[in-house]
């Protein structure tokens, strides 16, 4: 899923700043830091233990919430990005990929990230983290015009919408996880 995403961003990232990659390539990072969460726990079910055992830590609460966070948000994302323009996804030559392929596999993303709460933990400070890096997202996408690519150019509701969808995505984290 990573490769693909970043396959997905890499014809565009040119036009991008290098050091704004992680705040445009959202989807392609998602993965990535589920990525990072699924190793987390791995020496811990590599020695027999149940994954509700790993250790925990405040750097694994900033890492599984953040991960939490953007999984959900970017896997909810293209529910509401791609029915804006609906008729022209559908219409698209690739259609199977770019509508149905899109939607079935970011909707993965919120499964893996409802796996995290069964062993991770959060504390305010990565909740609060969260919500700042989602914000600092929107901005860049929407103020910046460092957005995902789109068939369409997107405007105020899908910004208002991304920014909704954060701020649930983190209180679903708040919700979820148990405090350290």
């Amino acid at each position: 899923m990573f490769a693909v995403g970043v396959g997905y961003y890499a014809p565009t990232a040119g036009d991008v700043p290098v050091w704004l990659w992680p705040l445009y390539a959202d989807s392609a990072v998602a993965v990535a830091l589920g990525g990072v969460v699924l190793a987390s726990v791995v020496q811990t079910v590599r020695r027999g233990g149940r994954v509700v055992d790993a250790p925990t830590s405040r750097p694994l609460a900033y890492v599984h919430t953040v991960a939490f966070v953007w999984l959900v948000q970017f896997g909810l994302w293209p529910l509401v990005s791609l029915n804006l323009a609906v008729g022209a996804y559908l219409a698209a030559p690739d259609a199977l990929v770019y509508y149905w392929g899109v939607i079935g596999t970011h909707l993965c993303f919120v499964g893996l990230a409802l796996l995290f709460p069964a062993f991770g933990r959060t504390t305010r400070g990565a909740l609060a983290t969260a919500l700042a890096l989602a914000g600092i997202n929107a901005v860049v996408d929407y103020r910046f015009g460092y957005h995902p690519p789109l068939l369409y150019e997107p405007g105020p509701v899908l910004a208002g919408a991304t920014l909704a969808i954060a701020v649930g995505a983190v209180a679903l984290a708040n919700r979820s996880f148990r405090r350290l």
